[in-house]
């Protein structure tokens, strides 16, 4: 779940603040965001609570200096003008540095704080769009937008009984905005689901993978595709041999794929559970060494972008016994080509079992799935029984992978507790908890962030915290690490080296979500454990906008 697309140069910034302190600054006075309709276009856990409340009250808490004089308002409402202008055209991190120029100014505005909300919406930063809508609701409870947008982040952290609270007001005193009535009724679905789900809850499911006999099942002669084919013929006792995969069924699937066809349900669920077999024999934190002549190249989040994902093939180079592949999670949710993506990485998975390697992200889950398009994707496309059993894979996936005993690789960050080692990780029974859930280890290895400051803070999202250089120096002292790589946030550039060199964020989703410019990256690394930055373009793709099987309270 992408964070902290950067902001635009400091020069460009620099010198629009300077224009704005001109007394003869003249603004086109644009229709604020908070005059149009309430909607913008564009289970409560303890932990999570504990992260959004510690930020929420760190902004109610804050006092402004003096009362601002009359200049000081004219100020902070050109500058709020020009805030509007950004946000409109997609550099949220630099709207939120204007409206922040505009709290300071003019901390008594409702309006400045449910706008930087919206900003933070934009940026996935949800815990702090919490925090800046609840002030603008202590400003003014009338101002009904600040309920809409704390409903939005709330829906976007997976806490749907506080946003239908909201959704509610909005309703009750906007009777006649048909979106938010929409988003109510919805959010009001999820609910009572969450509800009847955990009335009948009993124990352990079963598995829904073991019940399907994907060998036994059919595929009809007018299947045009390559098929998977088995080195014998069906057994004396009447069972079915194993499928192989090859590299030319591979290929063929690609094609299918950039064509706008599908697979064959035999084969979307051999791949998927041959590729479950493959996860649950693995450790929770794979090691790998480089051996002389090869290439690893670790990838970031891809969040169903096919088309960039063979992009990245296409220049850096396919998959094969020679180039391994690790890509650090967040597959699926959010790119309407999730299924595609997923079926891929998990065919290589199967093709390559011991040089290529997938560790989970905070979007393998189901309650992600559930809001950011995947289920709906799954369902759209093959089933609700296909999308069960990529849920079952995701829960047998990995955690980490350390490279050559140099570098820690986990989707997320560190973790809240310095006590905890590289020993730690290879302990943890990842099978006992197949959520992440919004608390305890797993859910650090997939949600935390980096902050520039010493130490730990909340986190913006909303749901796990943020760790400082000290926290990740001592980690890699403690275990030995050159550095510790991660994906998890947009970066401009498709990576980042922060905290001194021993922390790395990669991001492989160019353009992601078709809005933000950034470009993806790759990192390839040789047996002498060096680190080569590759760096890509998002291309082309077909007339189908991301998110479109998502939830509508995300839309």
């Amino acid at each position: 779940m992408p964070l902290g697309k950067e902001n635009a140069s400091a020069s460009s910034f620099d010198q629009l603040a300077t224009d704005l302190d001109n007394a003869n600054i003249m603004t086109q006075n644009p229709t604020d965001a908070s005059e149009t309709s309430i909607s913008d276009d564009t289970a409560t856990d303890e932990e999570s609570i504990s992260s959004v409340e510690e930020l929420t009250a760190a902004v109610l808490d804050s006092q402004p200096r003096s009362p601002p004089s009359q200049a000081d308002q004219d100020k902070a409402a050109k500058i709020k003008d020009e805030a509007n202008k950004i946000l409109a055209k997609g550099n949220y991190s630099l709207a939120v540095e204007f409206y922040s120029q505009a709290i300071e100014l003019d901390p008594e505005k409702e309006i400045y704080w449910a706008n930087r909300a919206q900003a933070y919406i934009k940026e996935e930063a949800y815990g702090a769009a919490i925090a800046d809508a609840t002030k603008a609701i202590k400003i003014n409870p009338n101002y009904i937008k600040s309920y809409y947008r704390r409903a939005l982040a709330y829906t976007a952290i997976l806490r749907p009984k506080d946003a239908l609270k909201d959704f509610n007001t909005v309703v009750q005193r906007v009777p006649t905005d048909k979106s938010a009535r929409a988003k109510r009724d919805e959010c009001q679905k999820i609910v009572r689901r969450l509800a009847f789900e955990a009335a009948i809850e009993v124990g352990e499911e079963s598995s829904v993978a073991d019940s399907i006999d994907y060998e036994a099942m059919a595929v009809e002669d007018s299947y045009d595709g390559a098929r998977l084919e088995s080195k014998t013929q069906k057994t004396v006792n009447g069972k079915y041999p194993k499928l192989q995969i090859s590299l030319e069924f591979i290929q063929d699937m690609i094609e299918r794929f950039k064509k706008g066809q599908r697979l064959h349900r035999k084969y979307v669920f051999t791949i998927i559970i041959e590729a479950m077999k493959l996860f649950r024999i693995e450790p929770t934190m794979v090691e790998v060494h480089i051996e002389e002549g090869l290439t690893m190249s670790v990838c970031g989040d891809t969040h169903g972008q096919f088309f960039d994902l063979i992009e990245l093939f296409r220049f850096n180079g396919y998959p094969s016994k020679t180039h391994s592949y690790l890509f650090n999670g967040d597959f699926v949710d959010r790119g309407s080509w999730s299924t595609e993506t997923a079926l891929l990485l998990f065919a290589y998975k199967w093709l390559y079992p011991t040089k290529f390697f997938l560790n989970r992200g905070n979007h393998e889950a189901d309650e992600m799935n559930k809001v950011y398009g995947f289920e709906g994707e799954c369902k759209a496309k093959y089933s609700e029984k296909v999308f069960k059993v990529f849920s079952e894979s995701f829960s047998s996936m990995p955690l980490a992978t350390l490279i050559g005993k140099n570098y820690f690789v986990l989707h997320g960050g560190l973790f809240s507790d310095d006590k905890i080692t590289l020993e730690d990780v290879r302990k943890f029974d990842r099978f006992r908890q197949k959520q992440p859930g919004q608390s305890g280890m797993m859910m650090e290895m997939l949600w935390t962030d980096p902050q520039p400051q010493p130490g730990r803070g909340p986190s913006k999202r909303g749901v796990g915290l943020q760790f400082g250089p000290d926290v990740t120096k001592r980690f890699c002292e403690k275990n030995g690490l050159m550095a510790v790589i991660r994906s998890h946030e947009v970066r401009m550039d498709g990576y980042e080296i922060e905290h001194g060199g021993r922390l790395i964020t990669v991001f492989s989703a160019p353009n992601y979500c078709d809005s933000q410019g950034n470009k993806g990256a790759v990192i390839n690394i040789k047996s002498d454990y060096g680190l080569n930055f590759q760096t890509y373009d998002a291309v082309p793709h077909p007339d189908i906008r991301p998110m479109a099987y998502a939830s509508n309270l995300m839309m």
